[in-house]
Order: C-alpha cells, then sequence, then structure tokens
C-alpha cells in the first residue's frame, strides 16, 4: 500500500464549502490516468476515464465536519454552530485549527450537569482575552476543523479526515490500477457531502450515469458493547446493504459479491442504521440509478482519531478495481 499517499491526503484539511485544496491535490495524482476533467460550478472534481461500456459513477466526497462561528463574546470566546455532524462529549477538549493556521481548543461553560452539555454550550478558545483580540484572527463565518497529525504504522491509519480522504485514497489508487475497464467511468471526488450529499447531487444531474457507486467510512461495530452490526475490523471491504439513505440495489450487491469472490477479495456485508453517504444522492438522479457503496469499517467516526485497519483498505482498492473491470450481468 501506498501509505505515503494515504497520510499526505490525510492531512489537508478542507471542511464543507473549502475543498479547493484537496481537489487541486487529487488532480495532480490522477491527471496521468485520465483522459479529461471539469471541475463544475460546486467545485466537484470530475475525472472522466473513456470506455466503451455504460456510464458508471464514482464518488468519494473531499469534504470533512467542522465548526463556524456564529459569535464572538466581550472576553474573546467564539462560539460556533456545526458543520455537519458534531457530537458535544466528542469535541469536548478537541484542538481546533481555522485556516488561517489560528489555533485553539473547544471547551463548555461550566454546567451542574455534564449531561446537559450541548454545542449551544460550547465555545472555542484561541487564547484571546478581548472581543477585540479575538476578531483580529477569527471573524463571523469563518470554519475550523479538527487539529492532529495522521498516524500509521503497519496496521492501521488513525487521523481525524479519515472521512472521507480514505474513500478518495481507495478511487486514486483504483484509477491507477485499471487495466481493462469494462465502464465509462466518470471519477467524482464531491463536495458538501456531510452536509447534504449536495456534490454528488449536482454531479450526477450532468453526468446522468447509468450505475452509480460511492466510497465512504462505515461504523466497525467491534468495540465493547457496540451495536449489533455486520460490519468489523480486518473482515475486509464492507458491501454495503442499506443505510439511512439508500437501500442498495439488489444488481450492484450482487455484482460486488461476485467479483469479490472472483478475485478472491476478503469481504464483508454492512448495514448501517444511521447516516449516508453521495450513494444516497445518486440513486435518486433523475429516473433512479442502481447503485451501491463500497465501504472502509471505521472506529471512531466524527473524532479526532478516526481509525481503519490497512488490510480492510486494501482489500477496497482490490474489490473496486475487479467491479470496474468486469460488465455487470
Amino acid at each position: 500500500m501506498n501509505t505515503k499517499l494515504l497520510k499526505k491526503i490525510c492531512s489537508i484539511k478542507g471542511a464543507s464549502s473549502e475543498e479547493g485544496n484537496i481537489a487541486e491535490f487529487v488532480l495532480n495524482e490522477i491527471k496521468e490516468y485520465i483522459d479529461d476533467y471539469s471541475i463544475d460550478a460546486l467545485g466537484n472534481l470530475i475525472a472522466h476515464k473513456k470506455g466503451s461500456g455504460k456510464k458508471m459513477m464514482l464518488a468519494g466526497h473531499m469534504d470533512q465536519i467542522g465548526m463556524m462561528v456564529t459569535h464572538i463574546n466581550k472576553e474573546g470566546f467564539i462560539y460556533f454552530t456545526n458543520v455537519g455532524g458534531l457530537s458535544p462529549t466528542v469535541i469536548h477538549s478537541c484542538r481546533v485549527v481555522f485556516s488561517n493556521g489560528v489555533t485553539g481548543v473547544v471547551n463548555c461553560e461550566r454546567l451542574e450537569d455534564p449531561a446537559k452539555i450541548t454545542l449551544e454550550k460550547m465555545f472555542i478558545d484561541i487564547g484571546a482575552v478581548t472581543k477585540e483580540e479575538a476578531e483580529k484572527h477569527v471573524k463571523i463565518g469563518d470554519i475550523c476543523v479538527y487539529q492532529n497529525d495522521p498516524v500509521v504504522d503497519e496496521h492501521k491509519i488513525m487521523t481525524p479526515y479519515l472521512d472521507d480522504r480514505v474513500g478518495c485514497y481507495v478511487m486514486i489508487e483504483a484509477l491507477k490500477k485499471l487495466k481493462k475497464p469494462a465502464f465509462d467511468l466518470y471519477f467524482v471526488f464531491t463536495v458538501q457531502e456531510e452536509v447534504g450529499l449536495r456534490g454528488a447531487k449536482t454531479s450526477a444531474y450532468s453526468i446522468d450515469p447509468d450505475y452509480g457507486i460511492s466510497f465512504d467510512v462505515t461504523i466497525a461495530a467491534d468495540t465493547p458493547k457496540c451495536r449489533k452490526l455486520p460490519q468489523k475490523f480486518d473482515a475486509g471491504a464492507c458491501i454495503k446493504i442499506k443505510d439511512a439513505s439508500v437501500l442498495c440495489h439488489p444488481l450492484i450487491i450482487k455484482h460486488m459479491e461476485k467479483c469479490a469472490k472472483a478475485a478472491k477479495v476478503k469481504y464483508q456485508f454492512e448495514i448501517l442504521e444511521a447516516g449516508g453517504t453521495d450513494s444516497g444522492a445518486i440513486h435518486l438522479n433523475k429516473g433512479g440509478v442502481p447503485s451501491g457503496v463500497i465501504s472502509i469499517p471505521t472506529r471512531y467516526i466524527h473524532s479526532m482519531n478516526e481509525m481503519a485497519r490497512l488490510s480492510d483498505i486494501s482489500d477496497c482498492i482490490d474489490l473496486t478495481v475487479k467491479v470496474l473491470e468486469t460488465a455487470i450481468d
């Protein structure tokens, strides 16, 4: 595995609406493997690899969750709203960084009952002591993200940016390995997934694909007393059956399973009770698009320390290549 590339793509900051640096990085990685590309009005990077088969749209989102400044009080403490899914208990005491490099820490007003913590009672402390001082560095509408460096060892990667840079990584590495694609392929690196699958919706409309596959993280349900779901660490690529945004099409599920068996790729089935992926938007495009998802089992999603096994990521790459080189019956 190219862990150097994985670590690098998981080091680039880019909340929803601020994905430009990631798109530039991805384009530099893939431009010699594609026939043409475009960046649409919302910022989706659409890379086209020509093929003689039906149109297949592949989607992985570039954006990550963040926090947007809504108010700065007279003492210089910064109040915020969420950009994507945030849990008050997860973000408490986390370090954050704004696009201009200003750093801070998330904390909370004093509560008699810690169980009553909400985002409205939380603030970001950048070390300022007055509103005027804080406003020299941060303004209303600025977005910050977790500040933490990726850690990669022989078994795992741990980083706050895994969702969904790892999906983008799988797409990049699969694209490099493709020899004879069985489809006319559109690799779409989407924007604003974390706030409502927005980039996938607009790009699917413009591409009008025959099939769709998205790549994203999913909950690894193997931690102590976790919900009883089928997917877990080190059990291979996840073939999604459902989440809150999509019931994956039986045609695509069967195609993925057939390809996994043919390529002898380790795989497992996935059911997710909440959350969704770009396929939730793709499958509803126009008259409908048979869609599926290849997922990477991940622990501690939307935290500073999202974690995945390198073996599972590698299986996802191998499965993707076989799926794209095999025509759908």
